[in-house]
């Protein structure tokens, strides 16, 4: 209740009031006034109601033949990362806190020496199954080879790592030029391999000596026979998968081709393939049209050209070739490879060399002499060499001395050598993921793994691989699939075997002990 209404005067005030409790009228002015209040008492709300229909309703039982009851408890069990402020005074061994106090300098001397320790730089913890064991996976053998006698003188899987081809020819002494030989593939990835029945079979009028697959195209492989011809097929022709071929003219080869090479650079789309041959000549082919294999690029290895920076025996030197048995690319310089010689010799070669080679040869292109330098040289010819795939500077070689040399590039001396076998080493690899491992195909029917990081000077591990002690003449581990390995004998059978985890998986201060290794002198 306000009172009075707004605007309201009296006697020129503004007049301002209030009811309160006893019913007095207090204002702002000195007048003051009674005022009745009447209160009312409002009528109570109205009721209402209703009602819905009956609800019925329904009781019904069930009863079981049997009754089982089953319980567990399970022993209550203290949260460990609390700690209970209740055990407290329980950990409060003055003994103990005094002893901590009088050793805390000497542990914290021994952590620091165990930070700056190397002693476990070498261990590393592999929860994965380790697989122990070596194993044979698969026995390939052609029966047509096997009834001529016939030797495996080259393995090589092609790009995808699932096809292993071999060739078919001899190993001894004599001419079989015009004896017939074969190239045989298997599909280790396709259901229902059959051992004893290649997928694909190439007769061939000549001894093959050496094989290789194309780096990128799965299906092209180059051979090298022994008559000197260099030979490219496309095994997924079925009809005649041959496609080229050099042919018997004055550019081939005049000897038995020792190794071919598919080179991953072509010039203009074209396939290149460099074959080397003991008549001293190393000649660079290209894929022209109807299947010509053309001479596009060559070099001669000339006796009195070669590097005299070693105290070698000069007996026999002259104007005449010395033929190459072996040849390596380096994987960080395609211009550098590395030749091994039947005189136990090796020479570090440019591809780029402008020197004319001093030979009679008569070739379509004029040959250049590419040795620059010369290395300490075998017991005896030399029969595989192998440039590092993780050090530009470092090189295997292997002879028929049975000695296994790892050299650098910058000293003639090798920086080790291993006695690995009495009889000759036909073949040695770099392991693709192991940089201080490397195989060895021995001539008492072997092979050998070493690791340079256990032991320099001999081997870690060796798989037989022949019962009756027939050498072992190829062997290559798979680029793609790298626990495989294939490995081929004088028997005619290709072995693959499976590798243990031992040999496929890098220590992490490998390529540190490598570096440590290529650093060496001698002197």
């Amino acid at each position: 209740v306000r009172w009075p209404p707004a605007g309201f005067t009296h006697g020129g005030q503004t007049m301002a009031a209030a009811v309160t409790g006893s019913g007095l009228l207090q204002t702002t002015s000195s007048v003051h006034l009674n005022v009745s209040v009447q209160c009312f008492t409002l009528p109570p709300p109205l009721q209402k109601s209703c009602q819905t229909n009956p609800i019925s309703t329904k009781e019904a039982s069930l009863q079981v033949s049997a009754v089982s009851e089953a319980g567990t408890q399970t022993e209550h069990r203290q949260d460990q990362r609390v700690l209970d402020v209740d055990l407290g005074p329980l950990l409060d061994y003055p003994d103990l806190g005094e002893f901590l106090k009088r050793v805390e300098g000497i542990m914290i001397k021994e952590l620091k020496k165990n930070w700056r320790s190397h002693a476990f730089d070498g261990y590393e913890v592999n929860w994965e199954d380790q697989n122990k064991l070596v194993s044979c996976l698969h026995t390939l053998q052609y029966p047509a080879a096997l009834e001529q006698q016939l030797q495996v003188t080259a393995v090589t899987w092609n790009c995808t790592g699932s096809v292993i081809a071999c060739s078919y020819g001899r190993l001894g002494d004599g001419d079989w030029s015009t004896e017939k030989s074969y190239v045989c593939t298997w599909n280790l990835d396709r259901r229902g391999l059959k051992p004893n029945h290649p997928d694909v079979i190439v007769e061939v009028p000549s001894s093959v000596m050496c094989l290789a697959f194309h780096p990128s195209q799965p299906s092209l492989i180059a051979g090298g026979l022994f008559n000197g011809e260099v030979l490219l097929w496309d095994t997924s022709l079925t009809d005649d998968p041959l496609i080229g071929r050099t042919g018997l003219t004055p550019d081939t080869h005049t000897d038995a081709v020792y190794q071919v090479i598919n080179l991953p650079w072509p010039q203009g789309n074209k396939l290149q393939i460099l074959s080397i041959s003991s008549d001293g000549k190393i000649l660079v082919w290209q894929m022209e049209k109807e299947g010509k294999l053309t001479l596009m690029d060559g070099f001669a290895l000339v006796a009195h050209q070669i590097p005299s920076n070693t105290r070698i025996n000069k007996h026999g030197r002259g104007d005449s070739a010395v033929g190459g048995t072996c040849l390596s690319f380096s994987h960080f310089d395609q211009s550098l490879f590395v030749v091994g010689v039947e005189g136990g010799y090796l020479l570090k070669c440019f591809s780029g060399a402008q020197t004319s080679a001093q030979t009679s040869a008569a070739t379509s292109v004029p040959l250049k002499a590419p040795a620059q330098f010369t290395f300490s040289p075998h017991g005896g010819p030399v029969y595989s060499v192998d440039c590092s795939p993780f050090h530009r500077n470092l090189f295997l070689s292997a002879g028929t001395d049975g000695h296994a040399h790892l050299y650098s590039m910058l000293q003639a001396k090798p920086l080790a050598s291993l006695n690995l076998s009495d009889k000759y080493l036909f073949s040695i690899r770099w392991s693709p993921v192991r940089p201080l491992v490397f195989a060895a195909a021995s001539g008492e029917g072997e092979i050998l793994f070493c690791d340079l990081g256990k032991s320099p000077q001999k081997p870690s591990w060796c798989i037989k691989q022949t019962d009756n002690g027939k050498p072992v003449a190829c062997l290559e581990f798979n680029p793609s699939q790298t626990q495989l390995l294939a490995a081929g004998d004088a028997n005619g059978a290709v072995k693959i075997w499976q590798l243990s985890s031992d040999f496929n998986e890098q220590g992490a201060r490998e390529m540190i002990l490598l570096d440590d290794i290529a650093r060496e002198t001698t002197d």
